[in-house]
């Protein structure tokens, strides 16, 4: 394989389609000098691999049995791939793929959605140049072949662990990454964001937004895409389309195909000459006169949208220029078809339809593939494991009561949004498929249309996960609340969410729900809790109601669903009671309340553990009570400021409960994004664990050296 200058400007040859091609400035016109870009592993993110370079020595199986990748083992970084031949570059695609089955089948992480872009991202990296052009990822899934391509292969076995790589992009882990993919969706602003920018300060860099057809369910894709046209900066969009939708139909259509010929018209539509010929006839109509040139539009339109495939008029309407479909899984094309949108120079605008399969693979892949599902069947680790096997999670307990009162109440029904669905929900689904509505990525619609079907005399439970329903706010806030409308939001994913990390972190929802005027806002401490929560919540008609629940594993063992028993509003209870301290917990941190109260316990601390279910509106008779029979209280909320201890404060201050010998102390989340760990490691980052609990009691005691001792352990 051929050595690629260092300096790199723009005039090196590269291999492509059988031939060399000179990559001359004018082809690429950038003027960009990158000769600070090192063939090998940059340091610019130095202070990641610092802090894993010791895991990765110890942690020996990572190339176990691994299948031998000469062509990937050359390539450091995306300068590698520059002189790499057609057939090279089909042989690094198979080893990508052989790398990525290796390196993700001792984990939980589902490598499938960057399979299916193994050649996509092969291809954007040899025909683009970043990191000075820039290239944004919509979904956090897809990018693991462009981290492996981009100086991070040695770190993915710590993908997802603490101090490890992400498992999104990250500005601050690479220089390639560059913008922060999160919920989806964001690739398209942010990129046309980046294209005006670059226009303003008179720069030439080329900016690629990747989105996938999962989340083009979401407005904000729509609203980029129309602004990008009515602006007609010069960005290349490409629709991953993974050939499958989130709104699977019973009579489903023919889906989009890929042959000969619309790969020949992708071809010819993304040519230069081919595009300024169009240009050019526009120019001409225009001259000619009005109603001429609305002809020829009109004629232009009806041509393409033969040439294209349904619905691609589409992305004309919003003023891109649509090309494709492409074979996302054909080297050779996807070159082509990206120099050529390279080359282009003022052009607007250009959308890239790239037709990709999730199970792509070569048949070794596939068959190390499922030998390691078979070897990993006694593991924990996918949705589709067996119940026996799986354990049982907050999301099973509620379905599992909800079937129950749907049972008896034909007007519960279902609203869904997210990326992904709970497996749990299928339950229902499968017993009311009528009753069911899945509506993918689109979770302002989903708030909206709950609202509309609980006017229509429904009972609506809107299942969002946290962080999603952040999208969602306006509606939860103009649609709901303001009305008065009793939909009844079921907020997933709460608090912590482990290897996830900050972006799907439920950090916030306490605060932004419980501030408004006629929410009801409360939390189980458990899963008994949680059933009688979702009875209370069936009988809510007169105002919106919002409860919150953990990933992960049910604090009980055994407990058959029964009938709930509906909550008065805005009651707590008393767990446990003693006199020198009070936990007050709200939601899932009452557990940990009660692992504090087992530290102190053998200390010679009585303490007084509540539950308090409601954020809102609080239980102001056991406040008064917690404050008359204690010196401190202490409240206790897996959230962030301004939540359930804000609420507290606020009563306990305005009350004047804070003038007399009280003293007050909340514990939340910090004032700080939680990076992705194990849920123990982040409990304990943020100080919510039953030893920073119980430690901050033994400070307020006076005990300042247990305490020490219970951080330390």
């Amino acid at each position: 394989m051929a050595t690629t200058p260092s300096t790199y400007p723009f005039g090196i040859p590269f291999h492509s389609q059988g031939r060399r091609v000179d990559c001359s400035t004018s082809l690429f016109p950038l003027r960009v000098d990158l000769s600070t870009i090192s063939m090998c592993p940059r340091s610019a993110s130095k202070g990641l691999i610092d802090r894993v370079y010791a895991r990765l020595d110890s942690d020996d199986d990572f190339y176990r049995e691994k299948v031998p990748t000469p062509m990937l083992d050359m390539v450091e970084n995306p300068l590698c791939l520059k002189n790499l031949s057609l057939k090279e570059m089909k042989q690094l695609a198979v080893e990508i793929r052989s790398d990525l089955s290796s390196i993700m089948s001792g984990t939980q992480i589902s490598p499938k959605a960057s399979m299916a872009v193994v050649e996509l991202t092969v291809a954007i990296h040899h025909v683009f140049h970043a990191p000075v052009d820039k290239i944004l990822w919509d979904v956090g899934d897809q990018t693991y072949a462009h981290k492996i391509l981009t100086e991070r292969r040695s770190l993915m076995n710590t993908m997802r662990r603490r101090n490890g790589l992400s498992g999104f992009t990250c500005r601050s882990e690479s220089e390639y990454d560059a913008f922060g993919a999160a919920h989806g969706c964001n690739s398209i602003s942010a990129g046309l964001g980046m294209a005006v920018a670059r226009d303003i300060k008179g720069r030439r860099e080329r900016v690629v937004a990747v989105i996938s057809n999962w989340t083009t369910m979401a407005g904000q894709a729509y609203e980029a895409m129309s602004n990008a046209g009515y602006l007609d900066s010069n960005m290349v969009v490409i629709l991953n389309d993974s050939r499958h939708s989130l709104l699977p139909k019973i009579e489903e259509g023919p889906k989009t195909s890929v042959n000969a010929l619309s790969s020949t018209l992708s071809k010819l539509q993304s040519s230069k000459s081919f595009r300024r010929f169009r240009e050019a006839a526009k120019g001409v109509t225009k001259r000619i006169g009005r109603g001429m040139h609305e002809l020829a539009a009109k004629v232009d339109e009806y041509a393409r949208g033969m040439m294209g495939p349904l619905g691609s008029t589409l992305f004309e309407e919003l003023g891109l220029y649509y090309i494709g479909p492409v074979d996302g899984h054909n080297i050779e094309d996807l070159i082509c078809v990206l120099q050529e949108v390279a080359s282009l120079d003022s052009m607007g605008p250009v959308l890239v339809h790239v037709i990709t399969d999730e199970n792509q693979g070569d048949e070794n892949s596939q068959k190390s593939d499922i030998t390691d599902r078979q070897q990993d069947d006694d593991s924990v680790k996918s949705d589709s494991l067996d119940n026996a096997v799986r354990p049982r999670t907050y999301g099973d307990c509620f379905v599992e009561t909800l079937v129950a009162e749907a049972e008896k109440d034909k007007d519960i029904v279902i609203v869904h949004a997210g990326i992904t669905m709970e497996p749990s929900l299928e339950l229902f689904r499968e017993n009311f498929p009528d009753r069911f509505f899945d509506v993918g990525m689109a979770e302002q619609h989903a708030v909206t249309f709950a609202s509309g079907l609980a006017c229509g005399g429904l009972k609506p439970f809107c299942i969002i996960p946290s962080s999603f329903l952040q999208r969602a706010y306006d509606q939860v806030v103009h649609d709901v609340d303001q009305q008065k409308i009793p939909v009844r939001f079921v907020i997933t994913s709460a608090g912590l969410v482990g290897s996830d990390g900050p972006l799907q972190c439920g950090a916030f929802d306490i605060t932004f729900m419980s501030c408004l005027p006629n929410m009801i806002v409360m939390a189980p401490s458990d899963e008994v809790e949680l059933v009688h929560m979702v009875a209370t919540a069936t009988r809510i008609n007169n105002q919106p109601v919002c409860f919150r629940y953990p990933r992960g594993a049910l604090v009980g063992k055994g407990h058959t669903i029964s009938d709930g028993i509906p909550i008065k509003i805005g009651r707590g209870r008393v767990l446990v009671e003693g006199k020198d301290v009070a936990f007050l917990g709200y939601g899932s941190m009452v557990q940990n309340c009660l692992k504090a109260h087992s530290l102190l316990t053998k200390l010679g601390v009585e303490v007084t553990v509540a539950d308090a279910r409601f954020c809102k509106p609080l239980d102001i008779k056991l406040l008064r009570q917690l404050c008359k029979h204690h010196s401190f209280l202490i409240t206790v909320e897996e959230g962030s400021i301004g939540g359930f201890g804000s609420h507290v404060g606020q009563f306990i201050a305005l009350n004047g409960l804070l003038d007399g010998r009280i003293k007050w102390r909340p514990i939340v989340l910090p004032d700080r994004y939680i990076e992705h760990a194990s849920p123990n490691e982040q409990l304990d980052q943020a100080g919510l664990s039953g030893h920073h609990i119980a430690a901050t009691a033994l400070s307020l005691l006076g005990r300042t050296r247990e305490a020490l001792l219970f951080m330390c352990s």
